[in-house]
């Protein structure tokens, strides 16, 4: 089995000084996890492992636990994301106009997998569900830019872009 990419966790002072403002402030709360899990996914961008384990110890809470509601809502993310965030739609519309061969370009061309970053940051892959913009399909997005009626050829060039 293949191990994935990942990116080594680069955390500086000042963030780790913001997270724990974040955790003393919901210290000792009812329900302080998820409130400082979505805090310190702003500060860092995602939840490695070193974070969530600050968080843990900062609210005396087993880190099994911290995992397990970071792991658990999709909103969360453990992995880095890339200066580029690149999502392709695999809603049914899109699905069935091939943005699953537009995925499988995508991460041939940047060689990373789903949810992985590539080792410069410069690009990440999610692939998501539906994001309303069915009559474009297949949709590909890259942060806020929106490319619709993608064909394979296409991938190639638009990435070249960023």
């Amino acid at each position: 089995m293949e191990q994935k990419k990942v990116l080594p966790f680069n955390g500086t002072q000042e963030q780790a000084e913001k997270l724990a403002k974040v955790i003393a402030e919901h210290k000792g709360q009812p329900g302080a996890a998820i409130p400082v899990l979505h805090e310190a996914q702003d500060i860092y961008g995602y939840l490695p492992i070193e974070v969530q384990t600050m968080v843990a110890e900062g609210l005396d809470i087993p880190l099994s636990e911290i995992y397990g509601i970071a792991t658990f809502y999709a909103r969360f993310t453990l992995n880095p994301k890339g200066k580029y965030q690149i999502s392709v739609c695999l809603g049914t519309a899109c699905y069935v106009k091939g943005s699953n061969l537009i995925l499988e370009k995508v991460k041939e061309v940047l060689g990373i997998d789903v949810g992985e970053c590539t080792p410069d940051g410069k690009f990440s892959i999610d692939a998501t569900r539906c994001i309303g913009a069915c009559g474009l399909a297949p949709v590909m997005t890259i942060n806020d830019d929106v490319y619709g009626r993608m064909t394979v050829d296409e991938v190639e060039d638009v990435l070249k872009k960023y």
